[in-house]
């Protein structure tokens, strides 16, 4: 089993993994097919199902579909470009993509939120179809986004084709259990094995040029949330909190005055920054999805500004020990909201980050394993209910929350050594378990909790 680094941490837009970036790489993917068809085409249509329907005007759904059928990517992404193609669309009923002739689409008609029952692969899924001059369909695909990203068409999710399919790696773990034994046996970290399984792939140049751009990315999207103020999009009038509390926290240093629980506000404030950019549409890195991105980049900029002893130079060691974490919960259970509730998003995503501080923290493999277990077993059951179908409320918070017990369980692991009663693999379990048995009201469908108790205006 091989999800690469960059699988778990991909670069692309807000607000949503699931809901905005997969839609938009299912189009991309669809235009493929279409510019490798004999077929002469002169139209397209998207249908949206499941969670992607109920929310998807909140995650922009819609506008990621139109815009993925247009040509753009989120890797790529320029928001003026996709604003002028908007404007397009609306005004000559027709999106122009590369390689392929003008084709009529007008969101009007062609764009369709069916709210009846999911398709049967995921709850995420969408069927986009290509027609011909007289309006009949002549090539369709069903694709389902299954969270961080990730999109899979209906045939191969049903051969369940998640995962690199190339030659074998060094360290092919597929559980936290193998992965323990093969630290053992080889006397490597983490980090390490997962290093050397990405170098069969890639150079060591690409590879480390790819780390830095990651954590660029998410250091330059803590940056911008902690300069950026106003009223985020959607109607909910949300004010973004993470500049006047940075600025609070600043003016508080070295005034001797502060109690040592500030810590957790400085981690809240670099998380909530992230979710806060994603929430208005802006760069961010899966990490491992969308709503869940601030966690990883908090934890990090809190060891490096706030933990004597911390060094640069390990940031690799710690995103490729938290992809080796986040590849095993994705394997194994799910990193999408809309199939197992936010516990498979802050929750995973807490997992990983605990895993990646305790490594670079000096914890042995035993300890990281452990960090990881701590921080998913205390997000079990967490649901996901956005109000409005945005990206904002609970979600915001809930990234801060979920970057102090990911510190808060990296600690605890490394107060031990290693030996604990409940396994890596075994909350992993629980937590596939407990999205199965959760009500779809609180998987990304805004139809319970905060979403039908909170006004949405």
């Amino acid at each position: 089993m091989f999800l690469s680094v960059f699988d778990m941490f991909k670069v692309g837009i807000g607000p949503s993994s699931s809901h905005t970036m997969g839609p938009m790489v299912a189009a991309a993917r669809f235009l493929d097919r279409m510019r490798a068809s004999p077929f002469q085409f002169a139209g397209v249509r998207a249908s949206l199902h499941g969670s992607l329907a109920f929310t998807g005007v909140g995650h922009a759904t819609d506008r990621a579909t139109i815009l993925g059928l247009a040509g753009f990517a989120p890797s790529t992404y320029d928001a003026a470009l996709a604003d002028a193609a908007l404007i397009l669309n609306r005004k000559t009923r027709r999106l122009t993509p590369e390689g392929l002739p003008p084709l009529r689409f007008d969101p009007a008609t062609d764009l369709a939120f069916d709210y009846g029952p999911p398709l049967p692969g995921h709850a995420n899924g969408m069927i986009l179809m290509a027609t011909d001059p007289q309006g009949d369909v002549i090539l369709q695909e069903t694709y389902y986004s299954i969270g961080g990203g990730f999109v899979m068409t209906q045939a191969e999710l049903a051969a369940g084709k998640n995962t690199d399919d190339g030659a074998p790696v060094p360290y092919p773990f597929k559980s936290a259990a193998e992965m323990l034994e093969m630290a053992a046996s080889s006397g490597k970290t983490i980090a390490r094995m997962k290093r050397e399984n990405e170098l069969s792939r890639i150079s060591p140049a690409a590879l480390d040029a790819g780390i830095s751009r990651i954590w660029q990315v998410m250091n330059d999207c803590i940056d911008r949330g902690l300069a950026t103020g106003g009223i985020l999009p959607g109607g909910l009038n949300v004010r973004r909190r993470a500049p006047n509390i940075h600025a609070q926290l600043k003016a508080e240093q070295g005034l001797n005055m502060t109690a040592p629980h500030t810590i957790n506000d400085w981690m809240s404030t670099y998380a909530m920054a992230v979710n806060e950019e994603n929430a208005a549409g802006g760069q961010v890195v899966t990490a491992p999805t969308n709503g869940a991105a601030g966690v990883i980049p908090a934890t990090i900029r809190y060891w490096l500004d706030h933990v004597p002893g911390a060094a640069p130079s390990r940031i690799g060691d710690f995103l490729l020990t938290a992809a080796a974490v986040g590849g095993l919960v994705k394997h194994n259970a799910s990193i999408s909201g809309a199939e197992c509730g936010c516990q498979a998003e802050v929750g995973s995503a807490a997992a990983m980050a605990a895993a990646g501080l305790c490594a670079v923290m000096g914890g042995t493999p035993e300890q990281v394993e452990n960090a990881a277990e701590i921080a998913l077993e205390h997000h079990l059951g967490m649901t996901c209910d956005p109000v409005k179908g945005l990206v904002q409320v609970p979600c915001i918070e809930r990234n801060g929350l979920g970057a102090i017990k990911a510190v808060s369980a990296a600690s605890l692991s490394l107060r031990g050594d290693g030996m604990h009663l409940v396994s890596l693999d075994v909350c992993i379990e629980t937590m596939r378990q407990t999205g199965v048995d959760m009500s779809e009201k609180y998987k990304e469908t805004s139809l319970g909790g905060l979403a039908v108790n909170v006004p949405n205006c």
